[in-house]
């Protein structure tokens, strides 16, 4: 028994031995089947090329109306950027005008507070000058009051008495 156990143990270490070095043979390949997958392999990429033209032309004529677009909406901010611009125009002329108006307007303020000024200076003057000659009568008054009251006096003496006439 026990040279049957080892006789066993041998031949299925020989049998799995020969089948861990089993190799496939791979079947010939002719030079006739080389061409035909060759063939095949330009005819698939012949597709491929087509459909690759196909889809850069697609996205040519994509990239070409997008572009147009692009341009068109370009184009009307520009005509916006050219309203905003007039308008900003507009209100600068404005602008301009309302300064002109306030220098106007600074003009005849300047002229009417010049003329003010000159009156005032020509009333003060004149007051000046009366109360020159108010204070040059009151003293002269006061230096001859004696000799009108003497004259006041004589007077009162030529007249008749109030009831006789």
């Amino acid at each position: 028994m026990k040279k049957f156990f080892i006789l066993l143990f041998f031949s299925i270490a020989l049998l799995s031995y020969s089948a861990a070095f089993a190799v496939e043979v791979a079947p010939r390949i002719s030079d006739r089947e080389i061409i035909e997958g060759l063939a095949d392999i330009r005819g698939d990429i012949k597709k491929l090329e087509v459909e690759v033209k196909g889809d850069i032309k697609k996205l040519e004529v994509e990239v070409k109306g997008d572009i147009k677009e692009l341009r068109a909406e370009i184009n009307a901010v520009r005509a916006e950027i050219k309203a905003v611009d007039k308008r900003f125009d507009a209100v600068d002329k404005r602008f301009d005008d309302m300064n002109s108006r306030f220098d106007d307007l600074r003009w005849m303020f300047s002229i009417f507070i010049t003329i003010s000024i000159v009156i005032l200076g020509f009333v003060l003057r004149m007051q000046w000058q009366m109360h020159k000659k108010q204070t040059q009568v009151e003293t002269i008054l006061e230096t001859q009051k004696d000799e009108l009251a003497f004259l006041k006096r004589l007077i009162e003496k030529f007249l008749p008495p109030k009831g006789t006439l």
